[in-house]
């Protein structure tokens, strides 16, 4: 009988739970891969979402900026306590603000980005879950905010409500509470609770199946987090009308290109993105609510994208099936990957999520090379007023030359589909 790892997990909770003497709220299956993630790799820091902001020096009042940041934590369960491994069981443990603010200096010579870039990397393993780090360009100008979240704290949904909600608190200058309420603690656990209740039911033989049969040839180039990275931007003219719709499987065929080139390879690369959202139903905590999709990138790009479409769509149906269970699955279906991922897209739509305000100044979003990426090759595209894609590579494995080719490869297919 296959026993689910949801079950599994949910039996372990309870029992660590009933006897702590400090109340323990349950996680997703992504807040528990990127806790386990960090326990495996402690140095990798792949497990951060960071967002960087340029303001007019002077702007930024780093006490108000602490009491708004606080004021805000204090609101989130998952901006609190602490994540932890209880008796090898990960949870959250309940507590006050998990938050630290601070103003990092530039050694001479050196630069914002850098300085930021560096503390990012000095992040403590056990938090905390938000830190608002402030560095000044050399030359006294602008200032740089790095606004970064444990992973296991946030999604693009948490994101775009913390940006509102930060906003708000430093223009009120909101005094932060000790801890937050009992209705937020119940809503984030009710919100995990339905949560784990889709990924157990998302498990069934049929989405096994489904996977098995797309993942079961699965090879992968022995992928991994990379710790240094290089980073080239392109921006293209925004997607409008009934393109839009065809707009995320063209950039999975384009990145698969771009994982070819750069991998050598003409062996099923997994091709991984998140997706999904907040069970119907659930309130609109913050916290991880996404899973991990993956797509088995083929030999060559697509020749008829309405036939990517089609596939794409399969795979949506089965898209809450927790990632570790289709890990399983494509094992079982004699698949010799070990879940480790190639390559990875992310997209955002910038519509959908608010600018960072502080001081009445919004503030001007940045993107730094040199983070730590959770694959060996990163692709990330932002649809605005403009479409940007970013490709970002383990510079220690990839030589830079092979990596501006492979970003070649990867816009003519994007041009091509979109054509």
């Amino acid at each position: 009988m296959h026993a689910s790892i949801t079950a599994a997990y949910l039996a372990r909770y309870r029992s660590a739970a009933a006897e702590s003497p400090v109340e323990l709220l349950p996680l997703t299956g992504a807040q528990r891969r990127f806790l386990i993630t960090r326990r495996l790799a402690p140095q990798s820091r792949s497990d951060l979402a960071p967002l960087f902001f340029a303001f007019p020096g002077g702007t930024l009042d780093l006490d108000r900026l602490g009491r708004a940041a606080a004021a805000v934590a204090a609101g989130h369960p998952a901006l609190c306590g602490a994540f932890a491994t209880v008796r090898g069981t990960p949870v959250l443990r309940t507590g006050g603000p998990s938050v630290e603010v601070a103003r990092v200096a530039v050694a001479p010579g050196g630069s914002a980005e850098g300085a930021l870039r560096e503390a990012l990397l000095d992040w403590p393993l056990d938090g905390p879950a938000l830190r608002l780090l402030v560095a000044r360009q050399s030359d006294g100008g602008e200032e740089l905010l790095a606004l970064a979240l444990d992973h296991a704290a946030c999604d693009e949904q948490s994101i775009g409500a913390l940006l509102g909600e930060l906003g708000e608190a430093y223009r009120h200058d909101r005094a932060p509470e000790a801890a937050p309420g009992p209705q937020a603690v119940a809503a984030f656990r009710e919100a995990v609770e339905l949560q784990l209740a889709a990924e157990e039911a998302a498990a069934g033989p049929a989405a096994r199946a489904h996977w098995g049969r797309r993942l079961g040839a699965l090879t992968g180039a022995g992928g991994g987090a990379a710790k240094a990275a290089g980073l080239l931007t392109e921006r293209l003219p925004a997607v409008e009308g009934g393109a839009r719709s065809a707009l995320f499987p063209a950039l999975l065929d384009a990145v698969g290109a771009a994982a070819r080139r750069l991998h050598r390879t003409d062996g099923p690369l997994a091709l991984g993105y998140p997706w999904g959202g907040r069970p119907p139903g659930a309130p609109a905590v913050l916290g991880c609510f996404l899973n991990t999709l993956v797509h088995a990138v083929p030999p060559r790009p697509a020749a008829d994208l309405e036939a990517l479409c089609d596939d794409w769509w399969d795979d949506l149906d089965h898209a809450g099936t927790p990632f570790d269970e289709v890990v399983r699955a494509a094992r079982a279906a004699g698949s010799p990957w070990s879940g480790a991922l190639d390559a990875m897209l992310t997209f955002e739509d910038l519509q959908r999520r608010p600018p960072l305000v502080l001081g009445g100044v919004p503030g001007r979003e940045v993107h730094l090379s040199g983070r730590p990426l959770a694959a060996p090759l990163a692709a990330s595209a932002s649809h605005g007023e403009v479409l940007t894609v970013h490709l970002a590579w383990d510079s220690e494995r990839f030589p830079a030359a092979d990596a501006e080719a492979a970003f070649g490869d990867l816009l003519a297919v994007l041009r091509r589909h979109l054509a």
